[in-house]
């Protein structure tokens, strides 16, 4: 979560809540960004759909980032995933298909509008014709105004080693620049999900997931230029919820101490849940046993409850502090409990514990 409103001299602020999101979320019935249907191979970025059109999971909306814009709102940063040229199932076939990076407003975290334009394309990003996803989005700490994002980097099928890159804007965050080089890459290694904290001092902690073992992190102390990578795993892959993945960590400093990151976990193949961990140092991380967001239950997420963002929403006269979380969602109606991948959102129910 990065919260513009509160951009100071201490960037340590656009992340920090005054309260625990906590672990108890009720999921919205409305879609925050729908699939395009089969037919739309190639949209126009700011095309909206009619929920009865048909979708048999080609095309798809994932990889949700929020960020709290400076005057009020909210500007969404997500992927949409569109068949590649001679593999006409598009998402179904993920290492084959092709994503761009794509945005929408909202003045409510609730209903969201897709904008004009493609923030980013696979071949602007240097992806070739495969895919850029995960958007991290984050103020530079030079009181420029700009803005960096930090993505992943995938020009082939997820089994080749990919790369952690970035881009700058200098307009608010349409119009983006890629930079010279990769922030993070290892030979043989798959790197995903970006995710950016910063600390103290200026130094930042990058963290994603290493396809295989689970979460990792990296740290900077060029503002965000180079990563090194620290010693040992921050969430492993180990559990009953996120045996076959952990991955891309959503992560908020409390006010009062301490850090909550939600993560996505594969059990299998077939199954995703939104989970939870606790640290007091932002190092070292104590799971919660059981998913906070789960399959079934809402309209689009039978199958699998991923990747998400969140974000804080207004204070009100009778309430402070209410929470949003944006994730991405698959409806399990093709073969192997795959399907047509959405944004669905769901509304913290208490917050402080």
């Amino acid at each position: 979560m990065i919260d513009l409103t509160r951009l100071a001299t201490d960037l340590r602020l656009v992340q920090t809540v005054p309260t625990d999101p906590g672990t108890a979320w009720q999921k919205e019935a409305a879609v925050a960004i729908d699939a395009p249907p089969d037919e739309e191979t190639d949209p126009v970025p700011e095309a909206v759909w009619t929920p009865a059109a048909l979708r048999s999971g080609r095309c798809g909306a994932v990889a949700p980032r929020v960020i709290g814009l400076p005057g009020g709102g909210y500007r969404m940063y997500y992927s949409q995933i569109l068949p590649r040229a001679g593999f006409p199932t598009g998402a179904n076939d993920y290492d084959n298909a092709t994503t761009r990076i794509l945005s929408a407003t909202s003045v409510d975290g609730l209903h969201w509008k897709p904008e004009p334009g493609v923030r980013l394309s696979p071949q602007q990003g240097g992806a070739g014709d495969f895919r850029v996803v995960s958007s991290e989005v984050v103020p530079l700490g030079d009181s420029s105004g700009r803005l960096r994002m930090y993505y992943e980097c995938c020009s082939g099928p997820q089994s080749v080693q990919n790369s952690i890159r970035s881009a700058i804007s200098e307009d608010g965050g349409l119009r983006w620049s890629p930079e010279p080089g990769v922030r993070l890459e290892g030979a043989g290694e798959n790197y995903m999900a970006p995710r950016i904290l910063f600390l103290e001092e200026g130094e930042l902690r990058l963290f994603c997931c290493r396809r295989g073992e689970g979460i990792v992190s990296a740290l900077s102390t060029d503002g965000g230029s180079t990563f090194q990578l620290e010693p040992g795993l921050r969430i492993s892959s180990d559990g009953q919820w996120d045996r076959l993945t952990a991955f891309a960590p959503e992560i908020v400093r409390i006010a009062a101490g301490g850090y909550r990151m939600y993560y996505a976990g594969y059990g299998s193949s077939q199954r995703a849940d939104v989970m939870t961990a606790h640290s007091a140092d932002g190092l070292t991380w104590e799971k919660q046993e059981q998913p906070v967001l789960s399959p079934g239950g809402g309209l689009w997420d039978a199958a699998k409850c991923s990747e998400m963002g969140l974000l804080r929403l207004p204070d009100t006269p009778t309430q402070q502090a209410g929470y949003r979380m944006v994730y991405e969602a698959c409806d399990g109606t093709v073969a192997d409990r795959r399907g047509v991948w959405r944004v669905a959102s769901a509304t913290a129910l208490s917050t402080g514990g």
